[in-house]
C-alpha cells in the first residue's frame, strides 16, 4: 500500500511541475505594462541593456488589467523553439517591427525578424532592399502596434517569425468543408490558385528559433499614439540630439586628402552655404576593413593639424568606422580576449555585452578622438552578412560564440544598438551630446542619438521608412548620393530636409553632385554648365532646414519628455481615418506639419489630407482635410503642409552653430483659432538639460499679438522671438 502512495505522490508531484512549467506567469513591470513568462528565460535579454524608464512613464493613463487577455495565450515548445499562439480581431490594423522597408500595414503578413543589409547581386548605388519583402532590415524588431491600442513586445535577441493572420489551422478548413456543402469550385487559373479569398485569419501565431521559453511585454495606450509613447518612455525617453546635429552634414570622398577635405569646408564657407557637419569616410584610418582606429598618416600626417582647421571653421567633424578591429590596431591584443570565435575581414568582433570589451574600445575612442574634438562617428557595417548568394555573406555565422556567452544570431540582432550604446555613453561621460550615424540597430534604442542608413537607396524605399521609423523608437535618414538627373537630386534634398538627419553623403564623388550627378563625369571634372543655379536652389533647401531647427528641437524635446516620435505616420495621429490606414508615402513631421515628399523629380502627386483646413507652405493657400488633391510643386517649392491653428516658429538662418548661437525667430500663425507652441531651450551641446538646466518658451496668439513666456534654470537664451506674421 505504500509503495502505491508513493507511486501516486510521484506521479502527481509530476503533474504539478509539468503543469507549472507550462503556465505562463503575469507580472505588472510598469504603469500600462505588462510582462508575460512562459519556460526558462533565456540568459540576455534586450532589457538587461536598455536605459531605465522615463518618470514620465509614471505620469500615463494607467489600468489593472492588460488590454487584451493576456492569459488565453497558449505556449508550447517545439523542436524548432518556442510558440505563442492567440486571437486577433480581423479588423484589427498591424503596424510596426521595426524599420521595416517594404510594406506598412502589416495584416496578414508573415514577418521574419532578422537583421540585415542589402542583397549582395545588387549594382550601381540604388540597391534593392534585404531580400524582398520577408521582414528582414537594417532594425527589425519583434515589436508590433495593433490599432486597437495596444503593443506586443518579444523580449530576446534570437530570430523571431510572426504569423499574424497569415495562417489557417486545419479545424478551419473542416468547419469551411459544412459551410460550403463538401465542395468548392475548381480553380482554372494560376490567379484563381494563388489569390486565397480567405486570406486573412484571426490568429497570431508567433516562433522564438531555438528558445525553452518566450517573454512578452505588453503595452498598453488606450490609443495607437498612447502604445508609442509608452515604449519611448520605457525605453528611457528619446533621445535629443545636439542642436548642430540638426543641421546640415557633407561627407566627403573616401580617399581625400588633407588638402582635399580642407578645400572642401572652404568651400560652404566661402559660398554661405549652412554647414555644420564634416564626414571623414575610410581613408582617414590607416586600415579599414577591418578598422585601425588610427589615422592614416600618409593622407593625414598632422591629424591634431587638421582637427584644429576644421574645428577653427566651426565644423563638426564625423569619422567613419566599423566594430570590426584590425590586427595593427592599437587595441587589438587587449580585445581579442573578450572577441568572438570568427573574424570578420580578419578583424576581431568585440563582444560588446562584456563590460570589458566595452571599456577597452569605448575608452580608447573616448581618450584618442572624442577628447581631441570627434563629435560624431559613422557606424558602419553592423548590421549583418547578405543572405541571398552563398559568396555574399561576410559578417560572422550564426555558430559564432562569444565570450558572454550568445552565439552569433544572438549577437547580430543586437550588435548594432550595443555599438551606439558604448559609445554614446563615452560621449556622455564628456558630457558632450552626439548624433550618431549607424547602419543597425534593435529595440529600446529610443534614447540613443543615431540616424540610421543603408547602401539601398530607392526613394520609395526611404519614404516608407521615415513613416515607419515612429512605430520603432530610431531616426531615419534618408542621404543624398548619386542621383539620375537634376530633378531628382533636388527632390531628394527634400525628401533629406524633411527628416531626422538631413546628409549628402558623396563617398565615391570627387566633385559636389550639385556640380555633377553623372559619377563618372563628376569625377572626370565635368561640371553641369548651370551648376551655379543648382547650387543656388541647393542653398535655399539648407537654409530651410535651420529656419525649421527650433521647431524640430522642440519636437525631439517632446520625444525626450512625453515620447511622443517626431516622425511618424499618419494612422498614429488619425487612428480613425480609414484613408490614412495604409498610407505610406505622406508622414507627420513634429505635431504641425505634414509631408508629402515628390519622388524621383516628378512635379505633379496625389496629396490626401486629413480633417482640418492645412496650408501649403509655399503659397498659404488653403485645403479643406477629408480630400485628395492633384497637387503641382515647382523645384523650388517644399512640399510641406501647416495644419491650421499652427504656430510656427522660424528661426533666421546661420551658417553654422556655436554655443554663442541665438536663434532670431519669426513666428508664423495658421488660421485661427492659434494653440500654444512650446519650444525647448538649453545649451544645446550638453546633458546639463538632464539636471534641469533648461527653459520651456510657450508662445501663444491673442487674436492680435503674440506672447512668450519663458519658465526654466536655463540662464541663457537660444532664441529670440524677434517677429509675428499672422496668416489667414
Amino acid at each position: 500500500m505504500n509503495k502505491i502512495r508513493n507511486i501516486f505522490s510521484v506521479l502527481l508531484l509530476s503533474w504539478v511541475v509539468m503543469v507549472y512549467a507550462n503556465a505562463q506567469e503575469v507580472t505588472k513591470i510598469a504603469p500600462g505594462v505588462w510582462k508575460v513568462s512562459y519556460g526558462s528565460p533565456e540568459k540576455y535579454r534586450p532589457t538587461d541593456f536598455k536605459e531605465a524608464a522615463s518618470a514620465a512613464l509614471t505620469k500615463m493613463p494607467d489600468q489593472e488589467k492588460a488590454p487584451f487577455p493576456v492569459d488565453e495565450i497558449k505556449f508550447s515548445r517545439i523542436s524548432k523553439g518556442t510558440v505563442a499562439e492567440f486571437k486577433i480581431d480581423k479588423s484589427e490594423k498591424i503596424y510596426g517591427f521595426g524599420l521595416q522597408i517594404n510594406t506598412f500595414e502589416q495584416s496578414a503578413c508573415r514577418r521574419e525578424i532578422r537583421t540585415s543589409s542589402g542583397v549582395s547581386g545588387s549594382s550601381g548605388d540604388y540597391h534593392p532592399s534585404p531580400l524582398g519583402d520577408l521582414g528582414f532590415s537594417h532594425a527589425p524588431m519583434p515589436f508590433y502596434i495593433s490599432s486597437k491600442g495596444y503593443g506586443v513586445l518579444i523580449n530576446t535577441s534570437r530570430y523571431v517569425t510572426f504569423y499574424m493572420g497569415s495562417q489557417h489551422k486545419l479545424d478551419q478548413t473542416v468547419a469551411l468543408k459544412h459551410f460550403v456543402g463538401g465542395g468548392s469550385k475548381a480553380s482554372a487559373s494560376i490567379e484563381d490558385l494563388y489569390n486565397r479569398n480567405y486570406k486573412s485569419s484571426d490568429e497570431v501565431e508567433v516562433l522564438v528559433d531555438g528558445a525553452q521559453g518566450m517573454e512578452m511585454i505588453i503595452f498598453d495606450g488606450p490609443t495607437l499614439k498612447n502604445v508609442i509613447e509608452r515604449y519611448n518612455l520605457f525605453s528611457g525617453g528619446g533621445g535629443i540630439p545636439p542642436i548642430w546635429g540638426l543641421g546640415f552634414k557633407y561627407r566627403a570622398k573616401t580617399d581625400f586628402t588633407y588638402k582635399e577635405v580642407i578645400n572642401f569646408t572652404r568651400y560652404f564657407r566661402e559660398n554661405k552655404i549652412p554647414c555644420d557637419m564634416f564626414g571623414l569616410e575610410p581613408g582617414w584610418q590607416s586600415s579599414s576593413y577591418s578598422c585601425s582606429y588610427a589615422w592614416n598618416k600618409r593622407n593625414y600626417p598632422n591629424p591634431d593639424s587638421i582637427l584644429n582647421v576644421i574645428q577653427g571653421m566651426n565644423y563638426k567633424l564625423n569619422l567613419w568606422e566599423h566594430a570590426y578591429v584590425h590586427p595593427t590596431s592599437p587595441i587589438f591584443d587587449s580585445i581579442v580576449p573578450y572577441s568572438g570565435d570568427f573574424a570578420v575581414w580578419k578583424g576581431a568582433v568585440p563582444d560588446f555585452i562584456m563590460p570589458q570589451a566595452r571599456r577597452i574600445f569605448g575608452e580608447y575612442h573616448r581618450n584618442n578622438l572624442i577628447k581631441k574634438g570627434i563629435s560624431a562617428f559613422k557606424l558602419d557595417e553592423c548590421d549583418a552578412a547578405y543572405y541571398d548568394e552563398a559568396h555574399g555573406e561576410w559578417s560572422f555565422p550564426d555558430i559564432a560564440k562569444f565570450p558572454s556567452g550568445v552565439d552569433g544570431e544572438q549577437m547580430r540582432q543586437i550588435f548594432g544598438l550595443l555599438y551606439q550604446k558604448t559609445l554614446w555613453n563615452e560621449f556622455k561621460k564628456e558630457n558632450k551630446r552626439t548624433f550618431l550615424e549607424a547602419r543597425a540597430s534593435y529595440l529600446f534604442a529610443s534614447p540613443y542619438c543615431s540616424a540610421l542608413y543603408s547602401d539601398m537607396y530607392s526613394p520609395f524605399d526611404y519614404v516608407t521608412m521615415v513613416t515607419n521609423s515612429g512605430f520603432a523608437g530610431v531616426n531615419w535618414s534618408p542621404e543624398v548620393r548619386q542621383t539620375k538627373s537634376v530633378d531628382d537630386l533636388i527632390r531628394r534634398m527634400q525628401n533629406s530636409l524633411m527628416s531626422s538627419h538631413m546628409s549628402v553623403d558623396c563617398w565615391f564623388l570627387k566633385n559636389l553632385p550639385w556640380f555633377q550627378f553623372d559619377r563618372s563625369k563628376n569625377n572626370n571634372g565635368e561640371f553641369l554648365p548651370d551648376y551655379k543655379q543648382i547650387e543656388q536652389k541647393v542653398r535655399k533647401l539648407v537654409e530651410l532646414r535651420m529656419r525649421l531647427i527650433p521647431y524640430l528641437y522642440a519636437a525631439f524635446a517632446k520625444y525626450h519628455y512625453e515620447g511622443t516620435p517626431p516622425f511618424r505616420a499618419l494612422v498614429v495621429d488619425y487612428p480613425d481615418d480609414p484613408e490614412v490606414w495604409r498610407l505610406d508615402k505622406q508622414y507627420m513631421m513634429g505635431d504641425n506639419i505634414m509631408c508629402a515628399p515628390f519622388i524621383e523629380g516628378v512635379s505633379e502627386r496625389e496629396v490626401y489630407f486629413p480633417k482640418g483646413i492645412w496650408y501649403d507652405f509655399n503659397t498659404n493657400k488653403k485645403y479643406e482635410g477629408g480630400k485628395k488633391y492633384t497637387i503641382q510643386m515647382t523645384l523650388d517649392q517644399i512640399p510641406m503642409f501647416i495644419k491650421e491653428g499652427t504656430i510656427l516658429p522660424l528661426a533666421k538662418p546661420v551658417e553654422f552653430i556655436t554655443p554663442e548661437t541665438v536663434f532670431e525667430v519669426n513666428c508664423k500663425v495658421y488660421g485661427k483659432p492659434a494653440n500654444d507652441m512650446r519650444l525647448f531651450e538649453d545649451d544645446g551641446f550638453t546633458f546639463n538639460f538632464e539636471k534641469g538646466n533648461y527653459n520651456w518658451l510657450d508662445l501663444s496668439w491673442n487674436g492680435k499679438k503674440g506672447l512668450v513666456k519663458r519658465s526654466g534654470n536655463f540662464r541663457k537664451k537660444l532664441f529670440n522671438i524677434s517677429a509675428w506674421e499672422k496668416i489667414d
